[in-house]
């Protein structure tokens, strides 16, 4: 009770106030004497992914309880990437600061961050690096897999996969919309590797996450039992503090990207990352990330770059499994919530079984190279890929560029029978970055043209500015950097210009010398800025690029460590 105190100029008089307020809430003076672990509620009915956040916050004030301390539930936006316009990732900073202003302003001495829609987790983090007390994160949970006409399905992957089939006349209008009734049969999120389940999985390798509690689905009774230990850690914490600055170090935040890589991880994992190393000053190189790509295979058989669902990896054994595959790569000697190294919870765990989720590290799903940072004139900066949910022959291409220059232009034109488009072509979205499509939206994963679709075309190179599901897949390049809004060559792409692609050098160009490319760019007029006000002014005004993670400039502290 006594952290924080309002400043009146009289701190005992603070303290009379405060204790007099909280005595209406039923608290007695022993009570007050305990200490206090705040709770992050991001309930909401437009938030599906956390529609167990009730029976979360209940057992994680149990677990509290038990520990000697006194739980406080505080509200916070919830952000579910369906329900948020004009995109999650716009809110996703504002949603930070906002859990940064609340864990700094009341008296907790200890936070417990519950979240799970992929922007959720990333601003929570983010929020409590800059808010400097001892936090420890709970994830909602996957949700179990559904069934439709006896195959295994669930979002959001089989979502795109029926979507398409539905936009090539393979589905009628009512089989797409009965496919829709099975495609999310529980609360919880996305039950595949989408960003959610990526972000779970890099927290806990991370250390913020109690070891094992990545994986349980949203409906279980593990799910509540982790959530009860998650409680009881946390009222320890209150005590012995630990604080995310000693946790998230450059050594965790290199674990946390070997997982994404060998679990063939969503492509926002990075953005999300960059972004909360960023609060602590750690920067991160799109030649460090490439680097661990390239020694990283992918293990995981999971949708979008495997064939299973996230119930599977945990009955697998959840990330223990991949931690141990990767053993003589990890920074064993990490220091975790629990107060103990990464190595130590590694050996403190089960005994693996036979399963066939996680693969050997010498005979993997895929080769190293799952997620992959590409430069080139077109994005001086970068660009990120996925080879993992690509086609193979399409990871050395070059392609005829189908210009589209914003996503009005996108809806208007992608199906007009006379588009010029053949299955060889490059689709290329414009002005869908940061700044160009108000907080970079999912729109990288571009519709195939219906007319192609229909000729039974399932993938196409795409590139664009925008970011994609991590749920997606095809041969999408995305986040590039920097964006046309804000002058980067991408705005200097025209309809029928040619465009190489080559994963294995890790480039992107545009077939035009820097001469022509500089004339093009001089030509685009600049755009009058929008009328906009409050927050959506501060993040066009603010915002950095995909590479530093897509925060508010101001957010991120003076760089004073690297991986």
């Amino acid at each position: 009770m006594r952290n924080r105190l309002v400043e009146y100029g009289d701190k005992d008089f603070a303290l009379f106030l405060r204790k007099a307020f909280i005595r209406a809430a039923g608290y007695g003076d022993e009570s007050l004497e305990r200490p206090i672990v705040g709770i992050v509620d991001t309930g909401s009915a437009f938030n599906p992914c956390h529609g167990n956040m009730d029976n979360l916050i209940e057992a994680t004030k149990r677990g509290i309880l038990l520990g000697g301390a006194i739980p406080a539930v505080f509200p916070s936006m919830s952000i579910h990437e369906s329900f948020a316009a004009p995109t999650s990732m716009f809110l996703r900073n504002l949603m930070a600061m906002a859990v940064e202003e609340s864990i700094r302003s009341q008296p907790m001495d200890a936070v417990i961050l519950i979240g799970g829609c992929d922007k959720t987790v990333p601003a929570l983090l983010m929020g409590a690096a800059s808010a400097g007390v001892p936090a420890i994160c709970l994830v909602t949970g996957p949700m179990q897999a559904g069934s439709w006409r006896g195959t295994r399905v669930g979002a959001c992957t089989d979502c795109r996969r029926f979507w398409a089939q539905y936009r090539s006349e393979k589905l009628s209008k009512d089989e797409i919309e009965d496919a829709g009734r099975a495609l999310v049969p529980t609360v919880g999120t996305c039950g595949v590797m989408g960003t959610a389940s990526t972000m779970a999985l890099a927290v806990e390798a991370m250390g913020m996450m109690l070891p094992g509690s990545s994986t349980a689905p949203a409906v279980t009774a593990e799910r509540l039992r982790v959530a009860e230990a998650t409680g009881a850690r946390a009222a320890e914490l209150a005590l012995n503090p630990l604080l995310p600055e000693q946790i998230m170090t450059p050594e965790a935040f290199e674990n946390a990207f070997r997982v994404v890589m060998a679990a063939g991880g969503s492509t926002n994992a990075l953005i999300h990352l960059v972004a909360i190393a960023g609060r602590l000053g750690i920067e991160i190189s799109n030649d460090t990330i490439n680097r661990l790509g390239t020694e990283t295979p992918v293990l995981v058989d999971v949708k979008p770059a495997g064939a299973n669902f996230m119930e599977d990896m945990h009955r697998a054994g959840g990330l223990l499994p991949l931690l141990h595959e990767l053993s003589s790569q990890l920074n064993r000697d990490c220091v975790t919530i629990t107060g103990r190294s990464l190595g130590e919870e590694m050996e403190a765990g089960p005994d693996s079984w036979p399963q066939n989720i996680v693969r050997p590290f010498n005979a993997p799903l895929q080769p190293p190279g799952g997620l992959v940072v590409l430069k080139g004139n077109l994005a001086p900066n970068g660009a990120v890929m996925k080879p993992a949910a690509a086609s193979a022959h399409f990871l050395r291409h070059s392609g005829r560029a189908v210009v589209f220059d914003g996503l009005a232009d996108l809806s208007a034109r992608i199906d007009d029978p006379d588009l010029d488009v053949e299955a060889d072509d490059i689709l290329v979205l414009k002005n869908a970055g940061p700044v160009g499509g108000g907080g970079m939206p999912e729109a990288g994963y571009l519709p195939i043209p219906r007319k192609l679709a229909r000729q039974g075309v399932t993938d196409m190179v795409r590139l664009s500015d925008a970011r994609m599901s991590g749920t997606a897949f095809g041969t999408i390049v995305l986040h590039v950097a920097p964006e046309a809004a804000v002058g980067g060559p991408l705005a200097a792409v025209r309809s029928g210009d040619v465009i190489e692609l080559d994963v294995a050098a890790r480039s992107l160009n545009l077939q035009l010398s820097q001469e022509e490319i500089a004339a093009r760019l001089a030509e685009c007029p600049a755009s009058a800025p929008p009328n906009d006000r409050g927050y959506a002014r501060l993040f066009r005004e603010t915002v950095t690029q995909a590479d530093l993670g897509c925060d508010l400039d101001f957010a991120r502290p003076e760089m004073t460590r690297s991986l």
